[in-house]
């Protein structure tokens, strides 16, 4: 017994020295995401998770566009992250209004962007807009799985054609200035449960997407990095509104989930850009889902990543165990969907 308490216990060290691995050596390694003095534009940055890391960018020195919808909620915001300004007297700051859900709603605002920063395409582009409506999968509308890949994945997928066609011009590369295109998706992009049908898709179409491109702007040279942020469940007005039309199945499911504020899911993400990190988590059950889900995604760091391959491998087996069993155990004691009492938006 002794000799299995000691084994354990020399694997449980070494697996949290892995896992520590790409904090110390992004220590050592310099800032991979310095926005100091760069001109940095985010969609879905009047609420949430955009607010905080527009804010947080502004902290650290950078212009800012903040792109959204509503021009009520933009203005707010904007005046917040002006406030963060770590340098009031030489920062800018605008907003952009627009739907890109809409096929020209991208190229708009990617070319007002420029108008306004003085010609110059922005250096980071931070897709976070997007949203969520859960349900179950028959019981929702092709109209809402469609409008889901819209506001999800084609909103990325469109501003990605639209920054990347100024940033990989002949006249663009070879500059020595590195620009960053980054992608949210969810940790529900790699691991999903019931009741995300119409959400998961759009969310896990991001990463593959995310994969061609960080291999695909290798034919250019060095100047454009990709990278995808996986954020967990987040204490935000869209969570809110989420909440409001999901299965109690999907609430069962991921009651024992760690919920993060914004401003934490902001700093997690923004800390693992600077390390350079390709694939972003926020907490270590994100870094296990990421580990089931490699697929061709470039690694952030091969030792550790293959390590947390290993331990996702053997803890994923009971995970699905559980959640399977829970969904089993909640059909036969509700009875078929159709009797499910329905969840309507206020």
């Amino acid at each position: 017994m002794a000799d299995i308490l000691n084994y354990w216990t020399i694997t449980g060290i070494v697996i949290g020295l892995l896992v520590l691995l790409p904090s110390i050596m992004g220590f050592f390694g310099g800032n991979k995401f310095d926005v100091k003095g760069k001109t940095v534009l985010i969609t879905g940055a009047s609420e949430g998770m955009g607010r905080s890391v527009a804010k947080q960018l502004s902290q650290k020195g950078a212009n800012i566009i903040i792109v959204s919808r509503n021009v009520g909620r933009l203005e707010e915001a904007l005046a917040e992250i002006k406030a963060s300004a770590a340098n009031p007297s030489t920062q800018r700051f605008q907003y952009i209004s627009a739907d890109l859900s809409e096929p020209d709603g991208n190229a708009r605002v990617i070319a007002e962007a420029i108008a306004w920063n003085k010609g110059q395409a922005p250096d980071v582009v931070w897709c976070i807009a997007g949203a969520s409506v859960p349900g179950l999968f028959i019981e929702t509308s092709p109209e809402t799985m469609r409008q889901q890949m819209a506001v999800n994945f084609f909103s990325c997928n469109d501003m990605a054609h639209a920054i990347l066609n100024e940033w990989l011009a002949p006249s663009s590369i070879g500059k020595g200035n590195t620009r960053h295109l980054i992608f949210t998706s969810s940790v529900a992009g790699l691991y999903t449960i019931a009741g995300y049908a119409p959400y998961s898709p759009s969310k896990a179409a991001i990463k593959s997407l995310s994969d061609v491109l960080a291999q695909e702007v290798q034919l250019y040279g060095d100047d454009v990095k990709i990278h995808t942020v996986f954020p967990g469940a987040i204490d935000s007005p869209g969570m809110e509104r989420e909440n409001k039309t999901k299965p109690e199945i999907t609430l069962i499911l991921e009651e024992a989930d760690k919920h993060f504020t914004p401003d934490e899911t902001a700093a997690s993400s923004i800390a693992g850009l600077e390390r350079g990190d390709y694939l972003v988590t926020v907490s270590f059950l994100g870094s296990l889902m990421r580990a089931s889900a490699w697929g061709s995604s470039f690694k952030n760091n091969y030792f550790v990543d293959i390590a947390m391959t290993w331990l996702s491998s053997i803890v994923g087996v009971f995970v699905a165990m559980d959640l399977n069993s829970k969904v089993r155990s909640y059909g036969k004691k509700h009875g078929h969907p159709s009797t499910y009492r329905k969840k309507v938006a206020a």
